[in-house]
């Protein structure tokens, strides 16, 4: 398998941007789901399950370490009040540096959007789950379908990547551990930019055909940089190194 794709999201839920070389941090990749935006009514983490409308805009990661947000209209976000504006009603743009509760809400039926349930997100970045700060998919395991709808962080040829898991894997200079396949929900099935329609077929397809997962999950043993092109290299977890060891 070898990169062809390096994507990091700088904000939850909106579009991201495509990068030749990035650097992976001891929580993921640098820029990625650092920042999320909360609804200051009720307290939630606004996501694209529950307001769609967020894939539309699109974020850019800054050097410093902030992030510049370009809503659909082509304008610029300044601040808290054009956000709360776009949205209809007041938001805060949070960073995962900034203390506070990470409650998102997800349906409980994907097919009809009705029955709200919450569930609370990692520590660290804005991701779902803790167990995972870093996304590999192929493109065989996408299909025909836009890889978008995946927000995979990286993208490799090849096949399988369901085999990875439990293993060791090497990109670049960055070494991660595939943890789990990914659990998938409503956020494929929902609208993007350029003419990517709402489409349920999708996620029905996943539950159906791969019981419900798409790509893997890794978490990061050492930092470093991982370019497009780069190979990935398998070996055996640490942990299965020493079972063997005790086993000889």
């Amino acid at each position: 398998m070898r990169v062809l794709e390096i994507w990091r999201y700088p904000v939850k839920s909106m579009q991201g941007e495509r990068v030749d070389r990035v650097d992976v941090q001891p929580h993921g990749v640098f820029g990625d789901r650092g920042y999320a935006l909360f609804d200051l009514e009720t307290g939630f983490g606004l996501t694209a399950r529950r307001r769609p409308e967020l894939l539309f805009a699109s974020a850019a990661a800054r050097p410093d370490g902030t992030v510049s947000i370009t809503l659909p209209d082509g304008s610029v976000a300044a601040g808290d009040d054009a956000l709360s504006r776009w949205l209809g009603h007041p938001v805060t743009l949070r960073s995962a540096a900034q203390p506070g509760d990470r409650v998102y809400e997800s349906p409980a039926d994907f097919e009809h959007d009705a029955d709200w349930e919450p569930f609370r997100g990692a520590t660290g970045a804005f991701h779902d789950s803790g167990r995972a700060n870093v996304s590999v998919v192929s493109t065989a395991t996408m299909c025909e379908w836009p890889w978008r709808r995946f927000r995979p962080n990286v993208v490799v040829d090849g096949a399988d990547e369901d085999s990875l898991v439990g293993s060791r894997i090497h990109l670049g200079s960055v070494t991660l551990d595939v943890r789990a396949r990914i659990k998938r929900c409503v956020m494929v099935t929902r609208p993007q930019p350029d003419g990517i329609d709402k489409d349920l077929d999708i996620l029905r397809t996943i539950h159906r055909e791969r019981d419900g997962y798409l790509a893997v999950g890794c978490s990061v043993v050492a930092p470093g940089t991982i370019s497009v092109g780069d190979e990935l290299e398998r070996s055996p977890r640490r942990d299965q190194d020493d079972q063997r060891a005790q086993q000889a």
